[in-house]
């Protein structure tokens, strides 16, 4: 049986990184909306060896994660998932980006805890906008809800976010989607391990990536006052994920790791 690593949104930057690693031992499975735009990616992993397939999933689509869910355990054992699909501010409306970045964490998370095994790992990748939000702006006790009631997370979530100028709801949406995914990978640590399943998630700064390239005229004033004052290569932020992926670190679950070049950290002067 094959060791296989899933992939979300590992069509390019970060995810694609954490593959070309990953690949030197796992069966890899990119899964993207669009399967068509995922062929420049196989194509890279195949180049260097690297067995890999592409799967259309959209992560906000319950179903979907469930198709992508059945192929991977059809291939082999699943070692290793990397959730890192999402959209960010500049990349669709309020309630979208909640839907595709929280209630697709919980798809995601949901569906491969039932297919994966001990000594497996699953990643979800947050982001440093996760710290960047008021603890008083972010509906904190609404997130419980997203375990029993995922209708009622979405009202409350979303009655929250009206309550600011339409102009800054994307970005507000966006930091409380990551906060979540953040609190949902610690929620989650003792339930996964009863089953031996290692959960926790990745908070990256702003790296050369098709997504940072996007954010990052909004970013470049936390650059300014960061440890490093520049962006982040995505062979770096690759390493780190492909590690905790990896069955390397066996003792680590139910947390955060920050890796943003001391961007929050420079907030703090």
């Amino acid at each position: 049986m094959k060791k296989v690593c899933v992939i979300t949104g590992g069509g390019s930057g970060m995810g694609l990184a954490a593959a070309m690693l990953l690949g030197k031992d796992h069966y890899i499975i990119i899964a993207g909306r669009t399967v068509s735009k995922l062929e420049g990616a196989i194509n890279e992993l195949k180049a260097k060896g690297i067995e890999a397939e592409a799967q259309a999933c959209d992560v906000s689509d319950r179903k979907s994660v469930e198709n992508l869910a059945r192929r991977a355990k059809e291939i082999g054992t699943v070692a290793s998932v990397i959730h890192s699909a999402g959209i960010s501010p500049n990349m669709g409306e309020a309630q979208s980006i909640i839907e595709i970045n929280a209630l697709g964490t919980i798809n995601v998370n949901e569906v491969f805890y039932e297919v994966m095994e001990a000594g497996s790992c699953l990643v979800n990748i947050s982001s440093m906008a996760a710290y960047m939000m008021p603890e008083k702006i972010l509906p904190v006790k609404a997130y419980k809800l997203s375990l029993t009631n995922k209708e009622l997370f979405m009202k409350k979530v979303m009655g929250r976010v009206k309550l600011f100028p339409k102009k800054v709801r994307s970005g507000i949406s966006y930091s409380i989607s990551k906060n979540f995914v953040v609190w949902y990978g610690k929620a989650q640590a003792v339930k996964f391990g009863k089953k031996g399943i290692r959960i926790l998630s990745i908070s990256p700064g702003s790296f050369e990536t098709p997504m940072g390239e996007v954010e990052k005229a909004s970013i470049m004033p936390l650059l300014e006052k960061s440890a490093f004052n520049r962006m982040g290569k995505v062979e770096e932020i690759g390493e780190l994920i492909a590690f905790c992926a990896s069955g390397k670190p066996g003792y680590l679950t139910g947390t955060d790791i920050l890796c943003d070049g001391g961007c929050i950290a420079g907030r703090m002067k």
